[in-house]
């Protein structure tokens, strides 16, 4: 591969997942499939690229695009204008991914005839809501704020339960014994933990960065504090993408507290506003272009063989997956508040599986190898398909009236912003 054709090649990437992201509104297409489906085109397909050249870096390509993604995801959130919708949003979240998780492992085990363990870690796998698809179609839909917020929340605690689970199963391997209690012990010691680095990190960081903000290429050190912290909190057993997701929520809303007699005996200064716009705007502009990068290099690296292989136990998944979240909507609704008509609708049909699916797939086949090696085909048939059925809901959507008094959510502005104004 010649460096011109390179070069015109990731430009031609750039410009294309642009423009999907624009005309989503027009074409209801959501720009994810419009990336599989080209890499598919590049790879498999004519042969333009060969998927040997880029299989080493995929995981670790993907786990960069995680962590900012997360952490823009840290950033946009406003606490106090999510508390009044946190109870339903956490219990949607909560029970989505959990029925997803057993029904999947019951699918798994009765059509491959699997171990347990590996069904329950499959389900694990493949039952969370991605945050990083679901919040830009939040940003472009007709929906009430309340909709928005609960569908936020159950996106981004989906991720951060799929992290949680995922990491703890790995660490617990096969032992024996009192495996619920050794993972509630585990998921409480690692929440905890990294909730202290993500704390005493934000507080460190708010302190330099009005500091800082003066120099150029300051945001490019905020972009190193988040990867050094992900690093030492992956080197102390901790889950770095729970961190530094929190850290995001930490940095965002310590500028909202009154820090007044810390300022006055520390030279302690929050961040500002217009800081805050820009650490967001950089982030979320780095987290598309390796999103971007990301979702093409899947494509490039499937396997058809492997997709037709499986191509049961994917419409399996699918079915279990439609199942799963009409049960979590049943069992939830009764807690959201300030739903216009349809709109549990949008919500039952807004489930799309993304890219922390194909980064804990391969995170899993790094760590217990060949014998998960189906994992990874048979996330990108599930991520395409989700993402097909979200078509569906984004058309729904579009067919609800706006209610009065309620603003049209602004496409280059955070689903949070959109709430709060």
């Amino acid at each position: 591969m010649s460096s011109a054709f390179l070069f015109a090649l990731l430009g031609g990437l750039v410009v294309l997942a642009f423009a999907a992201n624009r005309l989503f509104r027009l074409t209801r297409v959501p720009d994810v499939i419009v990336l599989m489906a080209t890499g598919l085109l590049l790879g498999p397909t004519f042969g333009l690229v060969h998927a040997s050249q880029f299989q080493p870096v995929t995981h670790a390509f993907g786990t960069l695009a995680v962590i900012l993604i997360l952490f823009e995801g840290g950033l946009d959130l406003d606490l106090r204008s999510t508390l009044r919708h946190f109870p339903g949003g956490i219990l949607l979240s909560f029970l989505a991914y959990a029925f997803s998780l057993f029904i999947i492992a019951l699918v798994m085990r009765w059509s491959m005839n699997m171990p347990l363990p590996m069904a329950l870690i499959t389900g694990a796998v493949l039952a969370c809501t991605s945050s990083s698809i679901t919040l830009p179609v939040l940003q472009q839909i007709k929906a009430s704020a309340s909709a928005r917020v609960t569908m936020l929340l159950d996106a981004s605690l989906s991720d951060t339960f799929a992290i949680l689970t995922v990491g703890v199963v790995l660490d617990l391997g096969s032992r024996s014994g009192q495996v619920a209690l050794r993972f509630l012990g585990q998921a409480v010691f690692v929440v905890l933990t990294a909730l202290i680095l993500a704390g005493f990190a934000a507080v460190v960081w708010t302190y330099l960065l009005p500091r800082l903000s003066e120099r150029r290429f300051w945001n490019v050190l905020t972009l190193s504090a988040v990867l050094l912290l992900y690093a030492g909190a992956e080197r102390i057993g901790v889950s770095g993408l729970i961190t530094v997701l929190c850290f995001g929520v930490f940095l965002a809303n310590f500028r909202r507290l009154d820090l007044s007699v810390l300022e006055g005996v520390l030279g302690f200064k929050p961040v500002g506003d217009e800081h805050h716009a820009q650490v967001v705007s950089f982030h979320a502009e780095l987290a598309f272009l390796i999103r971007t990068f990301f979702f093409v290099l899947l494509g490039v690296v499937v396997e058809y063989s492997a997709l037709v292989k499986y191509i049961p136990q994917v419409l399996g998944l699918i079915g279990a997956i439609i199942l799963a979240r009409a049960l979590a909507v049943g069992a939830s609704s009764w807690s959201w508040k300030g739903f216009q008509p349809g709109e549990h609708e949008v919500v039952f049909l807004i489930m799309p599986r993304g890219l922390i699916t194909v980064v804990l797939a391969l995170q899993v086949v790094q760590a217990r190898g060949d014998a998960f090696s189906f994992l990874p085909p048979v996330a990108f048939a599930t991520i395409l398909i989700t993402n097909l059925m979200l078509i569906l809901g984004t058309i729904r959507a579009a067919r609800l009236a706006v209610p009065p008094g309620e603003a049209k959510p602004e496409h280059d502005k955070s689903t949070s912003q959109a709430i709060v104004n």
